[in-house]
């Protein structure tokens, strides 16, 4: 899943595909590297972030998803309101992530159940501006499997079919570096809640921090993209479905290698 933040203030590349042909542009040339999905998204939900208006977020992203959709990409909307979704879905997007698992809009459950596209129910504990006060575990894998537990249940409950449900752990969402780690360690465990897993490690901070300067500086986001190739490939390897990444190519090839992994092993 290759991502296209049709924002100004997205954390590691806000502002570069701010204005529908630049972003339409980079969906094609994601795509082009190998690709599956584009996830074109409206609002940052980087720690700190303010929500975007209704009417913005539309503005944003549906031109983008109409003009990537229209040209045959399987298409992905990356939001937390159900009526951007509803214009996402006619608009051609055939998946909608959701990080706040519909929570932030009681909503989004029954269009997506409407609609019948996919649906990634991510790990969520609340909005960008306070979630990191809310980064608080006795055992984060277990939490994090229970609390996806209770929400898979609770969308179905609103119509939403086992088979349209994705699920994503939230990394750096309420999760301090401490628990981001164990919570990919801990994949092959939420793998048996048995949906398939998406993992969205690509540049955050936690990634940054692991490879700080000796004077304790974070690496830049920009030079995480080495680091977020291992994770693809370990995550991969350890049964992910997707990673949603920022450099596709690179990954592309490393989940392919981790593939290969995978099936040597199975035939010995």
């Amino acid at each position: 899943m290759g991502v296209v933040n049709v924002t100004p203030d997205s954390f590691s590349d806000g502002g570069k595909w701010f204005g529908a042909d630049a972003a339409v542009q980079h969906g094609f040339d994601l795509v082009s590297q190998g690709a599956d999905i584009v996830d074109v998204g409206g609002e940052s939900t980087r720690p700190g972030a303010a929500r975007v208006p209704l009417d913005e977020e539309l503005a944003r992203v549906v031109p983008v998803i109409r003009a990537l959709a229209a040209d045959g990409v399987v298409v992905s909307v990356d939001t937390m309101r159900a009526e951007v979704a509803r214009a996402a879905v006619e608009a051609g997007a055939r998946l909608v992530n959701d990080v706040s698992g519909g929570l932030a809009d009681p909503e989004m459950p029954r269009v997506v159940a409407d609609t019948g596209v996919s649906y990634v129910v991510m790990h969520w504990r609340g909005h960008s501006h306070d979630m990191e006060s809310r980064a608080v575990y006795t055992d984060v894998v277990t939490e994090v499997r229970e609390e996806l537990s209770k929400r898979v249940d609770l969308v179905m409950a609103e119509g939403v079919t086992e088979g349209q449900i994705v699920l994503d752990p939230g990394l750096g969402f309420a999760k301090n570096a401490e628990h981001n780690w164990a919570v990919l360690a801990g994949v092959p465990q939420l793998a048996e809640l048995g949906f398939p897993l998406l993992i969205g490690a690509s540049r955050k901070r936690f990634l940054g921090r692991l490879l700080a300067e000796p004077d304790g500086t974070p690496r830049p986001f920009s030079r995480s993209d080495d680091a977020t190739l291992a994770v693809t490939a370990l995550a991969a390897h350890a049964g992910a479905w997707c990673v949603r990444v920022h450099e596709v190519g690179p990954n592309a090839d490393a989940v392919r290698v981790a593939a290969a992994w995978k099936r040597a092993g199975a035939g010995t």
